[in-house]
C-alpha cells in the first residue's frame, strides 16, 4: 500500500446529476480527500440521452457539495468529446484515475476517453475501475462487447460484491480485482424520532411499516413484496421512490388484493434532505429483488440503524447477516411474508437494531478508498 499522497481524477456522475452512483462518489471523493489526496471529479454534462433515461430528469436541485471540485465535461454520446476530454484529464497530470462502471452503455465512451488519457500522460498512469456492474440486470445487445471494452482499459478493479468480481472474471483473468464492501451512506444526516417522521408523512404512529426504498424496476421486486402483503395481513408499506416502469402494473396488484389502504405511496424521486424522514419512519427496511450485485439502500438502512429483508441473490447476503441484522430469504411472496411476520410478532426490533450497529462497523469508506489506491498489484 503506498502512503504518498496522490492526485486522482475521478471519472463518475456527480453533481447535479442525481441517483445513488452520483451520491457515493461524491462521498468517496470526500472520504480520499479527508485520507489527504487532491481529487478532481469528472462528470457528465450528457449522461444518457433522453430516449434511454427511464425517470423524469437526470438531474438534482439539490445544492453542490461545497468541498469538491467537479469539471462537467464528459458526453457519453459524441465521440469528438471523448477525445477531448481524454486529452482534458491527461494534461490534469493525475497519478491515478479512478472510474466507475455500472452500465455496459458507457464502455465505448469511458474506454475512449481512459485510452486517450492514458496515451497522453506516456503511458505511465495507473487506471482502477471501481466496478458496480459489469452484466447488467436488465440486459440489451451489445453488452458484453461494450463492457469488454471497458475492461480492457483498466489496470486493476475493486468491486463491492463478491458476485461482481466472479462477473469480470468473464472478461479479464489476469488483471487484480480486490473486494470492498459498499460503504455505510453517512451523509444523510442523522434519524429522527419515529412518530415526528410518520406525522410529516401522514402515516399512523401505531402501524407496522416495513419500508421499500429507491427506483422502482422489475428486477426490484416491488411486486413480489406487494404479493407478500396478502400473507402479512398487518403489515402496511411505504414505498419511496421514482417509478422507472409502468405503474399500472403493480397498480393491478394492488387493486386485485385491495392493498391501497395499507400502501403509502410516495412514487417521486426523493430529495436527499428528506431521505431520513423515510428511514425514520419505517420499523423495517425490505428490498424484495430479483437480482442484484451490492446496494446502496442497505447502507442507507445501516446509517439508520433499520433491521433488513433481502433477498438471497447477488452480494445481498454479504452485506445483511441472517437472524443478526435482518433477514436472508428466498425472493419469493411467502419468505419475504414469514420474515416480516416474524420480525413484529416476536418483537425483533430490539435485538436487530444491536445487531445493525455491530454490522456496520464493516463498512467504512477509508477500506475503500485504500483498496481503490493499492499500489501493491
Amino acid at each position: 500500500m503506498s502512503d504518498s499522497v496522490k492526485k486522482i481524477v475521478l471519472v463518475s456522475p456527480a453533481h447535479p446529476l442525481r441517483g445513488g452512483i452520483a451520491a457515493s462518489s461524491e462521498r468517496l471523493a470526500q472520504a480520499l480527500l479527508e485520507m489527504g489526496h487532491e481529487v478532481l471529479i469528472y462528470s457528465f454534462s450528457l449522461q444518457y440521452p433522453a430516449f434511454l433515461f427511464p425517470g423524469k430528469t437526470q438531474f438534482t436541485d439539490d445544492p453542490a457539495p461545497a468541498d469538491l471540485l467537479i469539471k462537467t465535461r464528459l458526453n457519453a454520446v459524441n465521440p469528438l468529446n471523448w477525445l477531448l476530454v481524454g486529452r482534458s484529464i491527461a494534461l490534469e497530470k493525475p497519478d491515478q484515475i479512478i472510474v466507475r462502471f455500472w452500465l455496459p452503455f458507457m464502455g465505448p465512451c469511458l474506454g475512449t476517453v481512459l485510452r486517450i488519457a492514458r496515451f497522453f500522460s506516456g503511458n505511465t498512469l495507473k487506471i482502477t475501475g471501481l466496478v458496480d456492474n459489469i452484466i447488467p440486470h436488465e440486459k440489451r445487445f451489445g453488452d458484453r462487447m461494450f463492457a469488454r471494452y471497458f475492461v480492457g482499459a483498466c489496470d486493476d478493479f475493486v468491486v463491492m460484491s463478491h458476485a461482481v468480481g466472479e462477473d469480470i472474471g468473464l472478461f479479464n483473468r489476469s488483471k487484480p480485482v480486490r473486494f470492498a464492501p459498499h460503504p455505510v451512506y453517512d451523509n444523510y444526516g442523522s434519524s429522527m424520532k419515529k412518530k415526528d417522521a410518520r406525522l410529516q408523512l401522514g402515516i399512523p404512529a401505531e402501524v407496522k411499516l416495513a419500508l421499500f426504498f429507491g427506483f422502482i424496476r422489475k428486477y426490484k421486486g416491488l411486486d413480489l413484496l406487494l404479493e407478500a402483503m396478502t400473507k402479512a395481513p398487518d403489515v402496511h408499506v411505504l414505498i419511496a421512490g421514482e417509478c422507472y416502469e409502468d405503474w399500472n402494473f403493480y397498480q393491478k396488484i394492488i387493486d386485485k388484493h385491495q392493498l391501497a389502504k395499507r400502501l403509502h405511496l410516495h412514487v417521486d424521486f426523493i430529495p436527499a434532505e428528506q431521505v431520513r424522514v423515510f428511514f425514520s419512519a419505517a420499523d423495517l427496511v425490505v428490498q424484495p429483488y430479483r437480482s442484484a450485485t451490492q446496494s446502496g439502500i442497505s447502507q442507507i438502512a445501516y446509517h439508520f440503524e433499520q433491521p433488513m429483508v433481502v433477498t438471497k441473490v447477488g452480494g445481498l447476503p454479504e452485506i445483511v447477516t441472517d437472524g443478526v441484522s435482518g433477514y436472508v430469504v428466498e425472493p419469493e411472496p411467502d419468505a419475504i411474508a414469514a420474515a416480516m411476520t416474524d420480525f413484529f410478532e416476536n418483537q425483533r426490533d430490539v435485538s436487530f437494531q444491536e445487531g445493525v450497529r455491530l454490522e456496520k462497523q464493516r463498512f467504512s469508506w477509508e477500506y475503500l478508498g485504500e483498496q481503490l489506491l493499492d499500489d501493491d498489484v
